[in-house]
């Protein structure tokens, strides 16, 4: 298990304590995404293996066979040739689906962490301060760091914007 599959894992369990429906509809969405990219990661393995017997059969007859362009039957070429490109396009495809799949999963992974750390402050109160001064002003400058996030980011042009 990957890193990012257990900080989602962990998060998905501190939501369970959560009855809200805002917890439902973020778990379900994950369960999605999840889903979905373990689908394409079987795809995308599918093609990779394609691939690798397209190119180990053009290997096979390009050492073995004596003018094997001109041996083999045109239209073997041409569905050997086909078969590879089309493996190719279609991983570099997949690749580029798997990266907006995991950016869709970074969104919700964080709407997760705003309610995990709603639920917590609204079960345990406001977090208490620091006794050491340099550890509360860390603390401080941080939180207000990631308060300002928001702000930040509807500050932005809409066209800039992605929505997960």
């Amino acid at each position: 298990m990957s890193e990012h599959e257990k900080q989602t894992t962990f998060l998905l369990q501190c939501l369970v304590y959560d009855g809200s429906a805002e917890r439902q509809e973020l778990e379900d969405g994950i369960v999605q995404i999840l889903r979905d990219e373990r689908c394409l990661r079987r795809a995308m393995w599918l093609m990779a293996l394609l691939m690798a017997l397209v190119l180990a059969g053009l290997g096979y007859t390009a050492v073995l066979v004596d003018g094997f362009l001109q041996n083999l039957p045109p239209f073997l070429v041409r569905v050997v040739g086909v078969l590879g490109l089309a493996s190719l396009l279609s991983l570099l495809g997949f690749a580029g689906l798997r990266f907006l799949y995991r950016h869709k999963l970074n969104g919700r992974r964080e709407a997760c962490r705003r309610l995990a750390v709603k639920l917590l402050e609204s079960r345990l109160g406001t977090p208490r301060t620091w006794h050491r001064p340099e550890v509360a002003n860390e603390t401080q400058r941080l939180a207000s760091a990631v308060a300002a996030i928001p702000s930040w980011l509807e500050s932005e042009p809409t066209s800039a914007k992605t929505h997960p």
